[in-house]
């Protein structure tokens, strides 16, 4: 079973990816909605996703927030940063992060869901 976490404030963005990963992946699979990263950084460890969408613009805790204090143990998930943002500094700054395998931009499009899950 592929576990997969969507960690995002905006209920739309989470239905439209929640729709597009329903209608792409071809495996049996799980998805664990978040709408903020304090809940989900408390949740995650019991989960041991497999992927993981994360956006960067929350109240509490920012994407950025969750990437320092998210420390997996046992699995680490892949981690995909789903953003509206496309500063480039925002990139780059993805990149530091080992854990990030890519930065998407919002909406997430078919083509990265068929290259993340095959």
């Amino acid at each position: 079973m592929v576990r997969i976490v969507l960690i995002d404030d905006d209920p739309i963005s989470t239905f439209v990816t929640e729709k597009l990963i329903s209608k792409n992946i071809k495996v049996p699979f799980q998805i664990y909605k978040y709408s903020n990263a304090i809940n989900a950084l408390k949740e995650i460890p019991e989960i041991e996703p497999n992927y993981l969408f994360l956006d960067l613009n929350m109240p509490e805790m920012t994407g950025w927030d969750f990437l320092e204090e998210f420390h997996p143990e046992n699995n680490s998930p892949e981690v995909y940063i789903l953003s509206s943002s496309v500063d480039e500094r925002d990139i780059d700054k993805a990149s530091n992060y080992s854990l990030v395998k890519k930065y998407l931009s919002k909406p997430l499009v078919k083509k990265y869901i068929k290259t993340i899950f095959h």
